[in-house]
């Protein structure tokens, strides 16, 4: 198959925007599927997990593949809620295009933003679809507004709306300008839809969006400009040509628009994937770095003829084959048998079987090739985010990163017995999903779990019970504290020693301070000695060293995060300096540092947005306050008053039930993790108990 006729794309959204209704309804106008399933009676295709059908939310990321006008779509139907933002980061670390779904009461949503951004991170083009636009209080031109204002993003209008609400019957086609009616019961699945002339009362609406359409276009493409200029006819394939162009620079975001629920809108939805978002040939070669080398910058073309190589994005447990390994393949070809190399391991590992996925159902196939995404079995030590290739032309990938979890409760087996069990249970969920973490608390023995939010954790207690019939009793859930340096230190640590009559020595001088700005998740380790003075190998025994020292802090043990530690000085003694001396004179100097400055206790700070009706305005925003929340905006938004705030996560736990009370039901939020922040004293104190 050519890779020019095939799609590689994501379906993201706000939840509850409508991406596994628009999912359902690509799937059924492909042919896929024979019948439409429903997110509220749990028939959704690509929501096939017990837990995705009993709360009517998508939880996990799932694949399927269909066909339209000749081409391949590999489809990832991506969860909105923010507690699974892991699952839309890995899917679009590997795709090629996305559609983001918008619901056309509301426009761009928190949940929008962030997947938005994580697209802008991966630099994937997309197009946009404004769903429900059958929905009182339903707005196509106040959506497109707020992508341009809180995306900002630059829309290109392709449609217009046909109607408003429930009047609501088709859309008007601003590249052919021509009407497209949908005909039949609203809502049936053998909706089809008819062109016709554009309504006489749309006729100077069109006209206008067309301008402004072609405006657009004149700024990327001469030809059009000219004959926009002389009034002359522009042909569809030139405008098509030129919408393409800029969507895969991303130049230009196009903008469609229906409601997938009553079956409107879909068609030409398919029709903007297979025109205007990339194939795989379409974008550059892959960037990455030699399989041996942070600091050998390398690329591999997407092509069939290249070696091998593909990324691993995603495991996943399969009671019948085992582990099932979702995988990309950029490059090259890869058939059954056939041994790859795993670039983070060096190991190599045989590809045992191939599988075409169809959401949980699959098709074992013989090969995959350039542009596929599949999923593999028979590797043993493969990690999401890892690099599968060809072990004579290795290469290796920028893996996926992950975000730190914010929330844990304590967690044991409700029989003393399973505790063996409980343990296997929870290492199986960790390979599946890098955002959920587990350890043993050294000095209580209790087994803590952590994750992105209190479903998250939710979701992992009901599965170890459904899937792998281990019953738990769990604790009340906690913060994941982190701690960092206010101020800067400068520590010289010297490691001497004579083990097994062998002289060790290492010795450093290293800088510690806080990153400036907003304390970042992430520390830093920075290298000023020259590899003259300090080998490479000691060099990263150094930063591992370092790395391993950050993981518990001076005052309550908590992760040290915003910390950058410069190595400004090393001494060495030939024959008694090697790598293990430098780690553990790294992890000392760390320690000493982290024991000498002056050290502080910072706490997650979650951004909310809640909705209410104006009735309960005021009961809404004296909860929030008397929850240390500080609300920077209220406005009005589709009858609803829209308040925006910040909150320290502590203080959040049982939100949805208090304002479900305070609203009677109506009232509805949504919160992400917005930054760390200092704690305040009466918290500090309150944690470590003094």
């Amino acid at each position: 198959m050519k890779q020019t006729k095939m799609r590689n794309i994501g379906i993201m959204a706000h939840i509850d925007a409508g991406k596994t209704t628009t999912t359902e309804r690509i799937l059924y106008y492909t042919g896929k599927i024979h019948r439409i399933g429903e997110v509220h009676e749990g028939t959704a295709t690509t929501d096939w997990m017990v837990q995705e059908q009993e709360r009517g939310i998508t939880i996990t990321s799932a694949a399927i593949t269909c066909f339209w006008e000749g081409h391949t779509i590999n489809l990832i139907d991506t969860p909105g809620h923010v507690d699974f933002t892991v699952e839309v980061e890995r899917s679009l670390r590997v795709l090629d295009g996305a559609v983001a779904v918008f619901d056309g009461t509301h426009g761009v949503e928190p949940q929008s933003e962030t997947v938005w951004r994580q697209a802008d991170k991966y630099k994937v083009p997309r197009i946009c679809f404004i769903n429900k636009l059958d929905r009182v209080g339903s707005s196509f031109f106040t959506s497109v507004d707020s992508i341009r204002e809180k995306l900002k993003a630059k829309p290109l209008i392709l449609q217009i709306p046909i109607g408003e609400e429930g009047g609501f019957i088709g859309v008007v086609d601003l590249i052919a300008m021509e009407a497209l009616v949908w005909t039949g019961a609203a809502g049936s699945e053998d909706h089809q839809y008819t062109r016709m002339p554009i309504p006489e009362d749309l006729q100077d609406q069109a006209e206008l969006y067309r301008e402004q359409l072609l405006e657009s276009l004149a700024d990327f493409d001469d030809v059009i400009m000219e004959k926009a200029l002389e009034g002359a006819p522009i042909e569809p394939e030139a405008l098509i040509a030129c919408i393409r162009k800029c969507t895969i620079a991303q130049d230009l975001v196009p903008v469609v628009c229906g409601s997938a629920f009553k079956n409107k809108g879909v068609q030409p939805l398919l029709d903007a994937v297979v025109r205007y978002l990339p194939a795989p040939d379409d974008l550059p070669a892959v960037p990455g770095f030699r399989a041996t080398s942070d600091e050998d910058p390398i690329s591999r073309e997407r092509s069939l003829d290249a070696s091998f190589s593909a990324i691993a994005f995603k495991l996943m447990s399969d009671s019948f084959v085992g582990q099932l390994i979702f995988t990309r393949v950029y490059s090259g070809s890869l058939k059954v048998g056939e041994v790859v190399l795993n670039s983070r391991t060096q190991k190599r590992e045989r590809v045992q079987k191939i599988f075409q996925m169809q959401a949980n159902d699959r098709t074992e196939i013989e090969t995959a090739q350039a542009g596929d995404i599949v999923a593999l079995v028979g590797l043993k030590e493969v990690a999401t985010g890892d690099t599968l290739c060809s072990q004579k032309d290795p290469i290796r990938f920028e893996s996926v990163s992950f975000p730190e979890p914010v929330i844990f409760i304590a967690i044991e087996p409700k029989s003393s017995a399973d505790t063996p069990k409980l343990e296997k249970a929870l290492e199986k969920l960790r390979s599946e999903d890098p955002s959920f973490h587990f350890q043993e608390n050294k000095e209580t023995g209790q087994m803590l779990i952590s994750g992105m939010g209190e479903l998250h954790l939710d979701i992992i207690v009901d599965r170890l019970l459904r899937e792998f019939s281990v019953a738990t009793n769990t604790g009340q859930p906690q913060v994941s504290y982190r701690e960092t340096l206010e101020n800067e230190i400068a520590i010289e640590e010297i490691f001497e020693r004579e083990i097994n009559g062998k002289k060790q020595f290492a010795k450093i001088s290293l800088r510690m301070e806080p990153i400036s700005g907003d304390v970042q998740i992430q520390n830093q380790f920075v290298n000023k000695v020259a590899e003259s003075r300090l080998p490479k190998l000691l060099a990263k025994a150094v930063e591992k060293g370092v790395m391993e020292g950050l993981q518990a802090g001076a005052l309550a043990g908590f992760q040290i995060i915003g910390l950058r530690c410069t190595l400004e000085e090393a001494a060495l003694i030939d024959g008694a300096s090697d790598e293990v001396a430098f780690q553990i004179v790294a992890n000392l100097a760390v320690r000493k540092g982290l024991q000498t400055g002056s050290s502080i206790m910072m706490e997650p700070v979650m951004e909310l947005e809640v909705s209410t009706p104006d009735d309960y305005l005021s009961n809404v925003v004296s909860d929030l306050n008397s929850r240390g929340a500080q609300v920077s905006h209220i406005g009005m938004a589709n009858h609803l008053q829209v308040i925006e705030a910040k909150s320290p996560l502590a203080k959040m736990f049982g939100y949805t039930t208090g304002l479900r009370s305070i609203s009677k039901g109506r009232a509805t939020y949504t919160m992400r993790f917005g930054h760390y922040e200092k704690v305040s004293t009466a918290t500090r104190q309150a944690i470590l108990g003094g």
